[in-house]
């Protein structure tokens, strides 16, 4: 049985060759042996013909069966009227109440075109109110959840990540700037330095030109430039296409910061480096690191890739901001986080007992912090590590259940808390003396964040506008 769509352009192709012939519906069925009106039907996609109807008409038109059922329109006019009944036989029209526009011969192309530019933006505005905080949020949780089953290791991209960088002819140490760009030259780009890329992109990929535009940098080699420029490349590598739902956003964002990683810390070369640290009992986040020329986050963050999947060790990964704020969450070891009713644990405030918090307020703040924590889920050992960026402060741990604390440096830490969090009484309420004492004689005026006001997302991927990214394009390109 053939499908409402595909009746459509059926019923255009008859009149496309009908009119061909030059007949009329009334001369034309008096040739194939039914009325008019019937033939009417079916070209107006409201009726399935017969296979021998459909034999009759084509004697008729002096064409083929095969040309008749097939699935192009026959010409520019047909398309447009196809997609313009496509448009308002969606529910998101349907849904406005709105009777759809009879399409008549009177009304010509541009009058189509100008109704179909509306459904448009129509479902562009439909796809953007999809993507609420709360949406995303859901998204993002179940993506973290996902990826904790699996260890947060992607195998498949371990493998690509491994092939690109024996074409390019790496085989050890930290990756290089000139090996990043022998890559994306074998994929057929040129990595290119601007200064006006729109503030609200990392990068941006002339498919017509060939050209990976990053930021300008004084050291282009550095770690946050060869990753942005690895990204780009994973992105024709892993074949995606703009994305269709904020979900969608998060799984694309995930598989080419972990293409990033696998390229920046190979697979075979980081085991083999953490293996060894394991059999010395001297795993650190910080050795990891300078092995091969990264930031402490991306090291700390590749360990939760590899610690699990290839040493047996269960972990967990936060970055927290001076306010106390979850950024970035991993865990598969039972870590006890705050989450709201959706089970969101990022935007949440940490327990203050945590060395993810407490590190701030030490004097040494070049090496790691390291702390036991006991908590209702048992006692962690972590590894912390704080920094700074234009936004404020941050800090970055990576901590494992106790009995694993023996495979890392920093285990004979005397630094030890308790936290019962999620109970209020630990970090979140006041002390009864100074909730007596100040109750009702403090009015604090709280910080609002603008992205509160943000819709989300603001262009076809969120957070980009696209008419910067096009008009960026447009200047470089004529260069």
């Amino acid at each position: 049985m053939a499908t409402g769509i595909e009746l459509s352009t059926l019923g255009h192709r008859v009149r496309h060759h009908r009119l061909g012939a030059g007949l009329t519906l009334d001369e034309l069925g008096a040739r194939v042996g039914v009325a008019g009106s019937q033939l009417s039907l079916i070209e107006n996609g409201k009726r399935e013909p017969k296979l021998s109807l459909l034999q009759a008409i084509a004697d008729a038109t002096e064409t083929d069966v095969s040309d008749l059922i097939s699935g192009e329109p026959p010409n520019r006019r047909a398309a447009l009227e196809i997609e313009l009944e496509r448009a308002q036989a969606s529910p998101v029209f349907r849904r406005l109440g709105i009777a759809p526009v009879r399409v008549t011969k009177g009304i010509s192309d541009e009058t189509i075109e100008s109704l179909l530019g509306l459904h448009h933006e129509l479902q562009r505005r439909e796809r953007e109110a999809i993507a609420t905080p709360e949406e995303a949020r859901r998204a993002n949780t179940e993506l973290r959840l996902r990826m904790r089953d699996r260890h947060n290791y992607l195998a498949d991209i371990e493998r690509l990540a491994e092939k690109q960088l024996r074409a390019a002819g790496h085989t050890s140490g930290a990756l290089t700037h000139r090996t990043v760009s022998i890559m994306a030259d074998k994929l057929g780009f040129e990595l290119i330095y601007a200064g006006d890329l729109p503030s609200s992109t990392r990068s941006i990929t002339d498919l017509e030109n060939g050209r990976i535009y990053l930021p300008p940098a004084s050291i282009p080699g550095g770690h946050g430039l060869r990753s942005m420029a690895l990204q780009a490349m994973a992105h024709r590598l892993l074949g995606h296409t703009r994305p269709t739902d904020y979900a969608d956003f998060l799984q694309q964002r995930l598989e080419i910061n972990y293409f990033a990683a696998c390229c920046l810390m190979p697979e075979t070369n980081a085991v083999a480096f953490l293996q060894q640290a394991k059999k010395d009992r001297n795993l650190a986040v910080e050795d990891f690191r300078d092995a091969f020329g990264v930031t402490h986050e991306a090291a700390g963050m590749r360990m939760t890739n590899l610690v699990t999947q290839h040493l047996g060790i269960a972990l967990h990964f936060l970055r927290v901001d001076h306010n106390g704020s979850l950024q970035r969450v991993y865990e598969n070891d039972g870590l006890p986080l705050p989450m709201d009713v959706t089970g969101s644990v990022e935007g949440q405030i940490v327990c203050r007992k945590f060395s993810a918090r407490s590190a701030f307020s030490q004097q040494n703040r070049t090496t790691e912090h390291y702390q036991y924590t006991d908590t209702p889920a048992g006692t962690y050992w972590c590894s912390t590590q704080t920094g700074t960026t234009p936004d404020g402060e941050f800090s970055i741990t990576v901590g494992v259940p106790f009995d694993d604390a023996r495979w890392f440096r920093g285990r004979e830490s005397s630094a030890r808390a308790v936290s019962t969090c999620p109970d209020e009484a630990c970090c979140r309420r006041p002390a009864a003396d100074l909730a007596h004492r100040w109750d009702g004689k403090a009015w604090p005026s709280a910080r609002v964040h603008t992205q509160m006001f943000s819709p989300l997302p603001r262009g076809a991927f969120p957070g980009v506008d696209d008419s910067e990214v096009y008009a960026f394009l447009e200047r470089h390109a004529e260069g």
